[in-house]
């Protein structure tokens, strides 16, 4: 990493001292920095910091403890097939070391806290399967030829050597489609789940979650189908809301209940602009009481959409469970890092979510590997993995500003919201406390950071992101 810039660096009011780069003492602030120029890229800064008394006129970020809101699961990344497949090609020494990175918490590793998979192929398979597949006119009610098989190359192995690093990672999975021979169009692509399959295909989710389990793989939650209003991807079906809450309330809430299952049902799993479909659910008495929450992407809406749902239905929860970030750090004078760090780190846990998931952890120079006829062409992964060289892009830097900190188990807690300075704050289990800054302004914002009827002082340069951690 290239040295710091002092420019954007935090500039103590009083009290400022040096130490060895990684001690911190107490009434210290640390601060983690990433600037568009590059001069710092998620780089602990050089400078120990300290509270002091004396006020200023300069914009001020209050944060306050003493009013907290929802509890935090994680930030990370879809693990798609593709993903995998990348990692598992990697030489052992090279994969044990890069997982290490993402998944590790000491050091400069980033800490990633939690994964979405996906249950059979996404969009970024190099090929679509379900764990079901049959020859045309066969069907399989029981499940009785279910099979992971075609996740054990890749997913599996890595899900383990995964665990094998934080071992308490939460794991979402969610469907691009129910097996074809389930569905109105006997295709992969598109078409409804039939009603006369619903009994079935809620035992395909029990398997899948039996089988993971079996493999020393929990998967903490599932949702009932990706983006359900959207029939243009490779693998993908329809689900309205309708048709979701009848398959969670007759099928899936009881079976999972009656195999002795706790794996959280979350439901929707798409955009912000229709709240209404989660809100039509979880207002169904008999569905709701099987849901733990609602998930939402951001390819269209607005994020206090999610705000909405919680107001509307305040004991459900939230969760972020998909947003591509695109854009390469290597090769380019300058990023725009603080845009989706402003939109999606700080918009979604502003509004009640506990995680935020980016879609998708790697693919390779090409966006490789993609289904055809609907697959996405132009995901790029947080990494970017060619053989065993590896490059950082945005969505990296984005999740590193909160995964390494704020950890699973911390709990939001009150800040006010400055224009040109958004920020959320957190408390972690150790009681420490986490503000993440960005300046989305056109130049340098030198502001005040009060805690307890103490200061510090800051300067971000413009586009920067500072997180601050006392």
């Amino acid at each position: 990493m290239k040295p710091a810039c002092m420019m954007c660096s935090l500039v103590a009011v009083l009290g400022l001292t040096s130490s060895s780069l990684y001690a911190q003492k107490k009434g210290d602030v640390e601060l983690w920095l990433t600037t568009p120029d590059k001069t710092a890229l998620f780089e602990r800064q050089n400078t120990v910091l300290q509270f002091a008394k004396l006020p200023s006129s300069n914009p001020t970020i209050a944060v306050d403890d003493s009013q907290s809101y929802q509890p935090i699961d994680g930030f990370g990344y879809a693990l798609t097939g593709g993903s995998a497949q990348h990692l598992i090609r990697m030489d052992a020494a090279m994969r044990s070391a890069l997982l290490r990175e993402l998944f590790a918490t000491d050091a400069n590793n980033i800490g990633v806290s939690y994964l979405r998979v996906s249950i059979g192929a996404s969009d970024l398979n190099d090929h679509v399967f379900s764990y079901d597949d049959l020859p045309p006119g066969e069907t399989d009610p029981d499940m009785a030829r279910f099979s992971l098989d075609a996740d054990r190359a890749d997913v599996i192995p890595v899900l383990k050597e995964i665990l094998s690093i934080n071992p308490k990672i939460k794991i979402l999975g969610s469907p691009w489609s129910a097996p074809a021979w389930m569905k109105t169009n006997q295709n992969s692509k598109g078409g409804k789940l039939k009603p006369e399959y619903y009994d079935a295909y809620a035992r395909y989710f029990v398997k899948y979650i039996q089988g993971m389990k079996a493999e020393g793989i929990r998967i903490d939650a599932i949702t009932i189908q990706n983006e359900p209003l959207n029939e243009k991807n490779t693998p993908s079906m329809q689900m309205l809301a309708a048709d979701q809450a009848v398959f969670i309330k007759s099928y899936l809430g009881p079976q999972l209940r009656a195999a002795g299952l706790n794996t959280k049902i979350i439901l929707y799993d798409h955009n912000c602009d229709v709240p209404e479909y989660a809100t039509g659910i979880l207002g169904d008495p008999e569905a709701s009481r099987y849901v733990d929450g609602s998930g939402f992407h951001l390819y269209g809406g607005q994020i206090e959409a999610m705000s909405g749902v919680h107001n509307a239905y305040p004991r459900k929860n939230l969760y972020f469970t998909e947003q591509m970030v695109t854009g390469s750090v290597e090769g380019r004078p300058t990023v725009n890092i603080a845009a989706p760090v402003r939109r999606l780190v700080i918009g979604a846990t502003r509004n009640w979510s506990r995680n935020v998931i980016l879609w998708n952890l790697a693919a390779d120079p090409r966006n490789d590997p993609h289904t055809g006829n609907g697959g996405c062409t132009m995901c790029q992964g947080a990494i970017t993995i060619d053989g065993n060289t590896v490059s950082r892009n945005v969505a990296y830097y984005a999740i590193a500003h909160a995964s390494k900190f704020v950890r699973p188990g911390s709990v939001r807690i009150a800040s006010n919201n400055l224009d040109a300075l958004p920020n959320v704050a957190f408390r972690t289990p150790q009681g420490k406390k986490v503000l993440i800054v960005v300046n989305s302004s056109q130049g340098p914002q030198t502001f005040q950071i009060r805690y307890r009827a103490r200061l510090i002082a800051a300067t971000l340069g413009s586009g920067a992101i500072g997180t601050y951690i006392w």
